[in-house]
């Protein structure tokens, strides 16, 4: 087990919620919330993904010691003492000190720096002639004193230096917006849950483009330190340089899926220079094909509202009192802002930070929250004000860009020998594939299950759609190649099937953290329909992990259909319910299709009705499939024919306890199994690679496994995709 340390993460006034919230997302359990600050405990890789992916986060520190320094020579002996050869070289080596004191007896920070800085550089000349230098820039070694009540904290600053800083602000502008503010505002707006259902972001004022490229980052998934080449642990001892290199090939991956699905970001400003220095930022953090900006006026919206999508979020920084001078020019302003929304983006949601909240009055607009923000010195509000008349937003139309007013960079990527091999291959197993599904009234099927190891990833085709999922690289794979194959693989698929790139999506598979289930990615509602045997079945490529029909699950479906006529049909975990559409056309009797998610029933509904199976024999049952059981079978329910296919893990915050499937299989599938009539039949499938049947244990039901008879053709490549038995009761 990786070692655990202390570490305390620091960030500003009104973001240590937020900040809490972030914790809980990257999987951090044991933290406390203290002033200012939030303690946790974990591995090093832990405080490099807060680094990485904290978007309000100002530093990551590990403390090392706690020292008593009454005097200026207890705090001098007491890091004199500390081994510091075990964190930086004396020869070629640099460091930096911050110090703050509160209510101690040393209250000058520069010179208790200074005395903190003496102590190390004389440890080492006393121990090697050798001394590092100061470097106030980016040092080896970046070490934060605190001082409270005489008792210094000191602590490694993983960060190197504020987290706030992205790397991308190429050009500034007066009084630009710091980064991680407006990260907290775009989070206390709600952004990341709206960006996903597909609503859109303009920033009519945007300045040098702080808030353009900070929705971009987060509705695309994007680390915010991705384009930082700088951390305080970079040149650190300890560094664990293999933890970074994974995490860092992660969010590459991350940010790879998440720009396919970004919705339309774009913003304006009457001054050119604003407009230059924000798209010239837009194109140094890599976001110059995704973000629009334009030379445009605030009262110049309304003549191009026609062509924005009905519902969004206006996110702006308006000019404050001391930098325009003319308080009533503010008055104007703001009331000219509450116009354009009322009259021409009436369904919008509008969020604006101001040094002075009575402004906002002048909008006209409903006020339903506001929140405290420092910008820099100055004391802040952030006002979030209703949608005069909220609509839901039209997906299709939010996720297509406007037409920019210069065509943007196309991206080149140069093809390898091994991509090359990856194009021809792709060629090969369409041409194969093709005939074979039109025969077979496929319109979705598997064309590539990893058949290179370079390019490790399943490709399936899903109409004029595909469908990209990105499995974990091979071990004797560097992360960064594997980061490359992708990108490389990205840019070959549309042209070897011919398909515009906006109908590829990718999926990155990956180790769901804490308590997060793999249900929604986006909630964008982009679903369409499909074919299958001659039945139809809504899918969706982007807002979830998976996209409503295993393919591989094909000829079991078939089966199913062939065996369900007049018999009562029961679909456990019946997820959007396509086996359940196959028992139904078989002419089963009933069916009860029992799922803990309300979204996957609606969509099993919606495919019933699709193919014209609805109707009172066929129930949808909400509820823990565990739970249901017990009580089904308490009830003494029958059913002729089950399907179970359980999920291979869960933990999901709607059931107690955790679920497996290798541990758990026997007790379940006893269970459902004295729901079965006479006769009766369960067809027993899972996805868990290494699972092993405990037949020993299942006594008074007999086995056959039938795992081979319904692997479908596009599937041939990979034999362990599933395991699948008949279950018949003697």
């Amino acid at each position: 087990m990786a070692k655990q340390h202390k570490f305390t993460v620091t960030a500003a006034r009104g973001m240590l919620d937020l900040l809490a919230d972030e914790l809980r997302q990257l999987g951090l359990k044991k933290f406390k919330q203290e002033q200012g600050n939030i303690r946790f405990s974990g591995t090093l890789e832990d405080a490099y993904k807060v680094c990485l992916w904290s978007r309000v986060a100002i530093r990551v520190l590990m403390p090392i010691a706690h020292i008593a320094a009454e005097t200026p020579e207890q705090l001098y002996e007491g890091v004199s003492a500390m081994p510091w050869e075990d964190h930086m070289e004396a020869e070629d080596g640099t460091l930096a000190v911050d110090f703050n004191s509160f209510r101690s007896k040393i209250k000058h920070s520069q010179f208790g720096a200074q005395k903190v800085k003496d102590a190390i550089v004389d440890r080492f000349r006393a121990a090697t002639g050798l001394r590092p230098s100061v470097d106030l820039y980016q040092p080896d070694l970046r070490i934060n004193v605190y001082l409270r009540h005489n008792q210094a904290t000191v602590s490694i600053d993983l960060s190197g230096e504020s987290l706030h800083r992205r790397s991308y602000r190429a050009r500034n502008t007066e009084a630009p917006l710091k980064e991680n503010l407006a990260a907290a505002i775009l989070l206390s707006a709600e952004w990341q849950k709206l960006s996903r259902q597909g609503w859109s972001m303009i920033d009519p004022m945007c300045g040098s483009g702080t808030f353009l490229i900070e929705a971009a980052m987060i509705a695309a998934d994007i680390a915010p330190g991705m384009l930082r080449d700088y951390f305080g642990f970079s040149y650190w001892k300890q560094h664990d340089k293999e933890a970074w290199k994974r995490l860092k090939a992660d969010a590459e991956r991350r940010r790879q899926a998440g720009l396919s699905r970004l919705p339309l970001i774009c913003g304006g400003d009457a001054d050119p220079r604003a407009a230059e220095a924000a798209r010239a930022n837009i194109a140094e953090a890599g976001l110059a094909d995704w973000i629009q900006v334009y030379e445009r006026r605030l009262l110049d919206w309304p003549a191009v509202a026609q062509s924005l999508p009905p519902a969004g979020l206006i996110v702006c920084n308006p000019p404050y009192g001391e930098r325009m001078g003319d308080v009533a020019d503010l008055d104007r302003l703001y009331e000219n802002l509450g116009n354009v929304v009322r009259e021409s983006l009436p369904g919008w949601r509008t969020a604006v930070i101001t040094d002075n909240a009575q402004l906002g009055k002048f909008t006209g607009l409903t006020l339903f929250d506001s929140l405290p923000f420092d910008n820099g010195p100055i004391p802040c509000d952030v006002l979030f004000y209703r949608a005069p008349k909220p609509q839901q937003a039209h997906p299709a139309e939010a996720l297509a860009q406007p037409v920019a007013e210069t065509a943007p960079d196309v991206q080149t990527v140069e093809i390898t020998e091994q991509g090359q091999m990856f194009a021809n291959r792709l060629k090969k197993n369409i041409k194969h594939l093709a005939k074979w599904a039109r025969k077979n009234d496929l319109s979705c099927y598997r064309i590539y299950d990893a058949d290179l190891p370079d390019y490790a990833m399943a490709i399936d085709i899903y109409g004029d759609q595909v469908h990209v999922q990105e499995y974990a690289p091979p071990k004797q794979i560097d992360p960064q190649k594997a980061v490359e194959r992708l990108k490389e693989a990205m840019h070959l698929i549309p042209d070897v099937l011919e398909l515009p790139a906006a109908n590829v999506a990718l999926k990155v598979r990956q180790k769901q953290r804490g308590l997060s289930q793999y249900e929604s990615q986006a909630a964008q509602n982009q679903r369409f329909e499909v074919e299958e045997n001659g039945l139809r079945f809504w899918v969706n490529l982007k807002d979830y992990l998976d996209t409503g029909l295993f393919l591989d699950h094909r000829d079991t479906r078939l089966m199913l259909m062939q065996q369900a006529a007049g018999k009562d049909f029961l679909n456990l975990f019946s997820y959007t319910g396509s086996a359940t559409v196959y028992a139904a056309a078989g002419r089963a009797k009933s069916t009860t299709s029992v799922d803990m998610s309300n979204t996957y029933l609606g969509w099993a509904e919606d495919n019933m009705t699709l193919n014209g199976l609805a109707g009172d024999q066929h129930r949808f049952v909400r509820a823990n499939c565990l739970e249901w059981l017990q009580a089904a079978s308490q009830e003494k329910q029958r059913y002729d024919l089950i399907f179970l296919d359980p999920p291979t893990f869960s933990n999901s915050s709607r059931m107690e306890g955790v679920f497996d499937i290798q541990r758990d299989h026997v007790s379940l599938i006893n269970i459902a199994s004295h729901l079965l009539r006479d006769n009766g039949r369960i067809i027993f499938s899972t996805n868990r690679r290494d699972f092993r049947m405990a037949e020993e244990e299942l006594d008074g039901l007999k086995l056959e496994d039938i795992s081979q008879k319904t692997i479908p053709r596009d599937f041939e490549r990979n034999q362990k995709i599933h395991y699948c038995w008949l279950i018949d009761k003697t």
